[in-house]
Parts: structure tokens; sequence; C-alpha cells
């Protein structure tokens, strides 16, 4: 008797054994320094990056992004300008990045007020960073071909 598996669970072992090659040139020491970077500085946020649930939070949002941006890099690769790929994952990047700008907000006790627009630009730049760098890692893995 042979074993039927199907393409669904092909594809997703697959992904996920792309995911974890890509995952092991990041350290968590860079996602430490890029929260304190974008979240350590600002008077709202730094009280908030002193919680680790929400430290975690935005180490969780910056794996997902990175991920995207390395899984949507093979475009790039073929030739498509980074912006048009970019623009391909909007919405899951829209999604991550309101994602993390509500959490942020309902960890905040409402002390942010007129500062929401800033934190939502802070959350923008974070996720776009991580996307380009998962991105470039990504496309940098295509051209040596160890998709």
């Amino acid at each position: 008797m042979t074993v039927i598996t199907t393409f669904k669970e092909k594809r997703r072992e697959k992904q996920i054994k792309y995911e974890r090659s890509v995952l092991r040139e990041l350290s968590v020491q860079a996602l430490k320094e890029r929260v304190q970077q974008y979240f350590g500085s600002t008077r709202i946020t730094s009280s908030l990056i002193m919680n680790a649930g929400v430290e975690e939070a935005c180490y969780d949002v910056a794996l997902e992004a990175y991920l995207l941006g390395a899984k949507f890099s093979k475009f790039g690769y073929y030739g498509e300008d980074m912006e048009k790929v970019r623009m391909r994952c909007f919405h899951e990047e829209k999604h991550l990045i309101d994602t993390l700008y509500n959490f942020l907000l309902y960890w905040g006790n409402g002390q942010e007020g007129a500062m929401s627009e800033a934190l939502y630009y802070q959350c923008e730049q974070y996720v776009h960073v991580w996307w380009r760098e998962g991105y470039e890692k990504g496309q940098m893995r295509h051209k040596l071909r160890l998709h």
C-alpha cells in the first residue's frame, strides 16, 4: 500500500522547508535591535516595549513580514520591479501593519491620542523594512539557486 498525499500537503511541506531555510539567516539580535530602533525611541512606545508580550508581538509581525518578502521575491528574480512585487502583496502587508498598530493601541491604554498617526507610520515603516529585508534575502537565495 502506498500513502496518498495531496498537492496541498506537498506544497505546504515545501513552503515550510523554504521558510525554515530563510529564517536560518535571521538572528534574534537583529529582531531585538530593530524593535528598539523603531519603538524604543518614542515616549509612547518605549513604555509599551517594556512589556514582554508586546515585544514578542513585534517579533511575530517582523517574522511574518520577512517571510512575506522572501516568498514574493521570486517575482523580482524573474524581472519584476520591487514596487510592483510589493503591490502584489499589498493586502497581506496592510494586514500586518494594521495588526501591529491595533495591538500597540490596545496595549497603550489610550495614551497615544494625537500621536496615533505617528505610531501608524512607525508600524508601516517597521513592516516595510522587514518585508524589504526578506525580499532581498529571498532574491539572493533565488540567484544562488537555494530555493
